[in-house]
């Protein structure tokens, strides 16, 4: 279950009577949209439906057994979330909007490159300039994944930016290639691995274009400065050394 904090209020008027539940906001938008597919116990703050759930009053069995056929909650629950309108308050809207903004600065910082500089990444602070001057809001009741398509459109007239994916290749030396190769290969999507000869470790791997210094830091972390590092510019490169 989710804290009482976490929780916005998700109510339905009808028969004359009023049923409210208490529920994560982004799962109660999923269940709109039959989109929800995890546990309803771990979204929600209270195993109940209540007539007023600020005071905590519960509406009386026969008008849950006329509405929904049940007096069940958890079969309850979704019906009220699906028939119903989500109620939040103007502290939890503002909360929402934050947490989406930073996750939809997060999402393009991870996928977005400069084309104008040799496809760098964009750093967070940029992202969240270009956003500022192009007027984008995100909206708090969307999902991010849905805005991203809009953010993208709003920023290219602010910033040069390409959603793109890189091809990296890294050779890890002997001495830390044991060891190193097990967290690099899980960076991303490995296209291709080799031992070579002399004990080393060669990996070619696939991700979003805009995790090039986390990967690059990885890289040295793992090998106490030692890979080397380079970007596949050509699919025909993508043969290891």
């Amino acid at each position: 279950m989710i804290s009482l904090d976490e929780a916005v209020t998700a109510r339905l008027e009808s028969h004359g009577e009023r049923f409210e539940v208490l529920v994560d906001p982004d799962a109660a938008l999923a269940i709109k949209r039959d989109e929800f597919e995890g546990d309803l116990e771990d979204v929600i703050a209270a195993e109940d439906v209540f007539e007023d759930a600020s005071r905590g009053d519960r509406p009386p069995e026969n008008a849950l057994e006329e509405v929904f056929g049940t007096t069940d909650p958890m079969e309850i629950i979704p019906e009220v979330i699906k028939r119903g309108e989500i109620q939040i308050t103007a502290d939890q809207r503002r909360e929402m909007q934050e947490q989406k903004h930073k996750q939809l600065v997060n999402t393009i910082v991870r996928n977005a490159v400069n084309p104008q500089q040799d496809d760098t990444p964009h750093p967070p602070e940029r992202i969240e300039r270009a956003l500022e001057q192009a007027g984008f809001k995100v909206d708090p009741m969307e999902p991010v994944e849905n805005q991203v398509d809009d953010a993208l459109e709003a920023l290219r007239p602010v910033i040069p930016i390409r959603f793109d994916e890189v091809v990296m290749a890294v050779q890890l030396p002997a001495d830390h290639a044991g060891s190193g190769q097990a967290q690099v290969r899980e960076f991303g999507d490995l296209q291709r691995e080799e031992w070579q000869s002399d004990g080393s470790w060669v990996g070619v791997l696939k991700f979003p274009a805009g995790l090039q210094n986390e990967f690059y830091e990885l890289c040295n972390e793992v090998s106490s400065g030692e890979a080397d590092v380079r970007v596949i510019k050509d699919e025909d490169d993508i043969g290891t050394r």
